[in-house]
């Protein structure tokens, strides 16, 4: 009895991460904790037990793009890690580096384009942005660096080339240590210009 529970708990858990891959995709959802709730709304799942976890989500998400749109995904993702690529170069000054997932290759259409930047100031990107007439809005961003610290660093959203940017600041010795990465609790991958142009030339 208990094996058949488990089993169908598993089926239902792969069944809730396909929906939020699904609704990822197709909405341009980027948190895995809303995805996963409104799949379970959708699906009619109220057991919190059998929500997948944000890995398993990803691994669906993987799973869509190499079955559905493959061609559409892959031009798509080409043209994300170009324009981040360019942003990247208009801020080269603040060593920047390209995370999430447009870097994990899993991004949707709608997908922002994430880039860690490190600076004394905040106002010293905002500056830049204003010098080369790209228009801004600064918010705040919590960021988990450990088991036991989180930091809130201020960040910076503008348009480029039709994509949204969300440009995280942190500290200056904040590119020793990256923050945690919501989907494997593990520290997130960071890419500078020349890991990005060189992963743009590999197609």
């Amino acid at each position: 009895m208990a094996r058949k529970f488990s089993q169908r708990a598993g089926d239902l858990r792969r069944t809730l991460a396909a929906e939020a891959a699904r609704i990822m995709s197709d909405q341009g959802i980027d948190d895995f904790l809303q995805a996963k709730r409104k799949a379970a709304v959708r699906l009619g799942i109220a057991d919190a037990a059998v929500l997948p976890r944000n890995v398993e989500i990803e691994a669906a998400l993987r799973e869509r793009h190499r079955l559905f749109n493959t061609d559409r995904h892959d031009r798509s993702l080409r043209h994300q890690r170009r324009v981040a690529l360019e942003a990247m170069r208009l801020l080269d000054e603040f060593q920047p580096r390209l995370v999430g997932s447009v870097l994990a290759g899993t991004a949707s259409l709608h997908s922002d384009i994430n880039l860690h930047l490190f600076a004394d100031r905040s106002e010293s990107v905002a500056l830049r942005l204003m010098d080369i007439g790209v228009a801004h809005s600064l918010h705040e961003r919590r960021v988990k660096m450990d088991a036991d610290r989180s930091l809130t660093c201020p960040a910076l959203r503008f348009g480029a080339f039709g994509h949204a940017v969300e440009a995280t600041v942190f500290p200056i010795d904040g590119i020793r240590q990256a923050p945690y990465s919501p989907v494997d609790g593990r520290p997130m991958r960071r890419a500078d210009a020349r890991e990005l142009s060189t992963l743009l030339d590999q197609g």
